[in-house]
């Protein structure tokens, strides 16, 4: 993997070669990024990761021998370094979504998405962050039951962490949250990760799905003004 300060180094996994060679050739063009290989299915992937471990891994859904999502559950299991994986899908299926963060990738994004915003992601995600395309995030849980905000497994999140959560939900990024509470950054983090911890979640966005369903956060929350 990379070094700091070095590009992010990514493997594409794509059973279509179109798709796949226009992708490295746009995101090896983006500022700050390295493609290191390809894979055309799951089973390539793993191996492929495995063999150049890459900082991230842009893994397509739907693929034959081994589709994106086991892919996924494969390569992370009980790997002591393992690439961050952003799930990449012509297809806006919850499904999909759920078994992504399921199997311990940490963003999601359509193959329609501009390259800048795709590049972004595979950023964002290496930097430790997670991603999850809004609209699909807005239908996981506005589509399934919630309960109310004692449902948490909060075991228990302090007040701040509550707030925390909130400001995760609404999209700020560490440094964000860290000037919406006048802390630094650094506090900022320990508060993310300690309600990751307490809520078992696996990222940021589990964190953000589990506030929603359990009616801490409800759809239509709003960062504060000048984010």
């Amino acid at each position: 993997m990379t070094g700091s300060g070095g590009p992010v180094t990514l493997l594409i996994a794509d059973d279509d070669a179109i798709t796949r060679s226009g992708l490295r050739v746009l995101l090896a063009a983006q500022p700050g990024l390295a493609v290191l290989g390809e894979a055309a299915d799951g089973v390539e992937a793993v191996e492929q990761a495995r063999r150049l471990r890459p900082d991230v891994v842009l893994m397509d859904v739907r693929m034959p021998r081994c589709d994106g999502i086991e892919a996924t559950r494969q390569l992370l299991a009980g790997a002591a370094d393992p690439p961050k994986v952003v799930m990449i899908t012509t297809f806006e299926n919850d499904g999909y979504v759920t078994g992504a963060l399921g199997a311990g990738a940490s963003g999601f994004v359509l193959k329609r998405l501009p390259v800048g915003q795709i590049a972004e992601a595979v950023r964002v995600v290496a930097a430790g962050e997670a991603i999850l395309f809004p609209a699909a995030l807005r239908r996981m849980v506005t589509a399934r039951p919630r309960g109310s905000a004692e449902a948490l497994p909060r075991a228990a999140l302090t007040a701040r962490e509550e707030e925390v959560l909130r400001l995760m939900a609404t999209g700020l990024s560490n440094p964000e949250i860290a000037e919406v509470l006048t802390v630094s950054t650094e506090t900022a983090k320990t508060h993310v990760g300690n309600v990751l911890t307490k809520l078992g979640a696996q990222n940021r966005t589990h964190a953000v799905v589990i506030a929603y369903e359990s009616g801490l956060v409800v759809p239509g929350f709003q960062a504060p003004p000048g984010f």
